[in-house]
C-alpha cells in the first residue's frame, strides 16, 4: 500500500493535503483497496460548512457504501466533479486524480493531531 510521506492521515482512512490554508483531501489506497470496485462518489457542495468529524461524502463501491468525513473543519471551496462520471479514479490514483474536495480550513485548525505516514503505516497494519 502506497502512504506518501507529505500527506496527513485520519484513522477513518482520510488524506490530507495541506498548503496555504487549503486542505485536499480523499481516501487513502488502504481505503480504495478494502472498498474493492467504486461505483458511485457523492461529493459535497461548495460553500458547505464542514466540522471536523462530520460527514463530508460517500463512496459506494461494489462491496459497501462508506462515509468520507471531514479531517478538518472549514468550508468546500472545490471538488472533483470529474469523480461523478469516473468514480474509479479513486481505485487508480487515490493520491492524485481521485482527491474528493478542497476545504478552507478553518483558523482554528492547524491539522497537528493528524497521523503522520508512519503512524499511519502502524494503524493499517494492526
Amino acid at each position: 500500500m502506497e502512504t506518501p510521506e507529505t500527506l496527513r492521515y485520519t484513522d477513518d482512512h482520510e488524506w490530507v493535503r495541506l498548503e496555504a490554508g487549503r486542505a485536499t483531501i480523499g481516501i487513502t489506497d488502504f481505503a480504495q483497496s478494502a472498498l474493492g470496485d467504486v461505483v458511485y462518489v457523492g461529493l459535497p457542495d461548495v460553500g458547505t460548512v464542514v466540522e471536523r468529524g462530520a460527514t463530508l461524502g460517500e463512496v459506494e463501491s461494489t462491496k459497501s457504501v462508506s462515509e468520507v468525513y471531514a479531517p478538518l473543519a472549514g468550508t468546500v471551496v472545490e471538488v472533483n466533479s470529474e469523480l461523478s462520471s469516473v468514480p474509479e479514479r479513486l481505485n487508480a490514483d487515490p493520491y492524485g486524480l481521485g482527491w474528493i474536495c478542497v476545504i478552507e480550513v478553518a483558523a482554528s485548525e492547524d491539522g497537528a493531531d493528524l497521523l503522520d505516514a508512519a503512524r499511519y503505516r502502524e494503524l493499517t497494519q494492526s
